[in-house]
């Protein structure tokens, strides 16, 4: 279904005209195992100049490919560039199920915060009841204790639990939940002051080929709560980045001009402290 819907995305056809030309915070990205043959960390840096992104929020499955990112940024920086890295909790693909209630993974997770540069834990996919085992416990305060923020794939009932584990943590809602609508997503946001909705794969923005009026409203009102990101999950996520890219920058512009900077980029520099 994620495939479909990337697929469905890249052939929207936008309307012609003005685009957003700010800095953009990429704050759903991945630099999997399967990517690093095939992109180079040189390669990426080159794509993010070229499409204006100037802060990457990074994770990968293993770790190896956020620190790749981080490693190669601090022997090489590039002036206005930032990489956000997040611990993922998936070591191999086999984890995708099983992680949620398996103690080795919040093992994982502290032993790999040692290395002193990691902002987050995710993305990580939790639905339901799998919230509420005690390991996603134990990750949630430990994120809290160490004023790291959550970058969660979940439904609605986990993102409950997740913050009954703790109301102090910070979340990032990958997707915005997909389809979860309007309404609940506003009922979400003033029960939860730390949560922001990031919109990869919130293919109903659109309507037609101009932003809906619905949405435009939403994103007027709460500005400061949503961020975009790529979600380079698989390679034709990379090499359709530009056009990911390009299809963000269209419909920001149709936005008040500060609530398009808030969206695409302040909000996410504030959250990490790169302003």
């Amino acid at each position: 279904m994620k495939r479909l819907l990337a697929i469905l995305i890249a052939a929207i056809p936008l309307a012609a005209g003005a685009v957003y030309e700010g800095p953009i915070f990429d704050a759903h990205l991945h630099y999997n195992e399967d990517a690093v043959e095939r992109y180079p960390v040189g390669t990426l840096m080159e794509l993010f100049s070229k499409n204006g992104v100037k802060a990457i929020l990074a994770n990968s499955r293993p770790n190896d490919g956020t620190r790749a990112l981080v490693e190669a940024n601090r022997k090489a920086p590039r002036p206005g560039f930032a990489v956000v890295p997040f611990i993922r909790v998936y070591r191999d693909r086999a984890d995708y199920g099983t992680w949620h209630g398996n103690p080795d993974i919040a093992k994982m997770i502290e032993d790999e915060h040692k290395r002193g540069y990691y902002r987050g834990v995710g993305e990580f996919h939790i639905f339901g009841r799998e919230a509420a085992s005690d390991v996603v416990k134990r990750i949630v305060d430990f994120a809290v204790a160490n004023d790291l923020v959550l970058h969660a794939h979940c439904d609605e009932e986990a993102l409950e639990l997740l913050f009954a584990h703790n109301p102090k943590a910070r979340i990032i809602w990958a997707h915005t939940g997909f389809s979860t609508p309007l309404d609940k997503v506003e009922a979400l946001f003033g029960k939860y002051p730390k949560l922001w909705g990031e919109l990869s794969y919130r293919w109903d923005v659109l309507e037609g080929d101009r932003l809906a009026p619905a949405w435009k409203a939403f994103f007027t009102k709460h500005a400061e709560r949503f961020l975009v990101g790529s979600d380079t999950w698989v390679n034709q996520r990379w090499q359709s980045y530009p056009e990911t890219i390009g299809y963000y920058r269209r419909w920001l512009a149709e936005l008040p001009p500060a609530v398009a900077e808030r969206i695409a980029w302040k909000n996410g520099a504030r959250l990490f402290g790169l302003e």
